[in-house]
C-alpha cells in the first residue's frame, strides 16, 4: 500500500506538532531557569507554615493503606470509561458483545468481593 502526498504530509504535520510538543516545554523551562533570580538562604530553605517556626523533620511516612483506595478508584473508573463506549453502541454490537461485557463486570465485582472478605475495605 503506498501513501499518497497527502498521507506524507498528514505524517509530517504530526512530526511537527510531536517536536514542537517536546521542544516549547523543554525551551520554556530552560529559559525560566536562566532568567530566575537564584540566591538560596538558609532562611529560604526552610519549611514555611503561615510564619510559626517549624516543629520535626518535614518528611512523614504515607500511610500505605491508602494505596489500596486509589487502586479499587483506577479500577472502577477504568471499567467506567469501557461501559461507557460499549453502552453507546449496544444495539449495533450484538449478544456475543453483551456477553464478554457481562463477563467483564463478572471479573470486576468478583475482584471487589474478594477485597471485600479480605477486608481491604474496612478502615482502622
Amino acid at each position: 500500500m503506498a501513501l499518497g502526498p497527502e498521507s506524507v504530509n498528514n505524517y509530517i504535520i504530526v512530526i511537527i506538532f510531536m517536536f514542537l510538543g517536546i521542544l516549547v516545554p523543554i525551551g520554556g523551562l530552560t529559559v525560566a531557569r536562566f532568567l530566575r533570580p537564584h540566591h538560596p538562604t538558609p532562611e529560604k530553605r526552610t519549611t514555611y507554615e503561615s510564619g510559626n517556626e517549624p516543629i520535626g523533620d518535614s518528611w512523614v511516612r504515607f500511610k500505605v493503606k491508602y494505596y489500596l483506595f486509589a487502586l479499587l478508584f483506577v479500577l472502577f473508573d477504568v471499567e467506567a470509561i469501557f461501559l461507557y463506549p460499549w453502552a453507546v453502541v449496544y444495539d449495533e454490537i450484538g449478544l456475543f458483545a453483551l456477553l464478554e461485557m457481562l463477563l467483564f463486570v463478572f471479573l470486576l465485582v468478583t475482584g471487589l468481593i474478594y477485597a471485600w472478605r479480605k477486608k481491604v475495605l474496612e478502615w482502622k
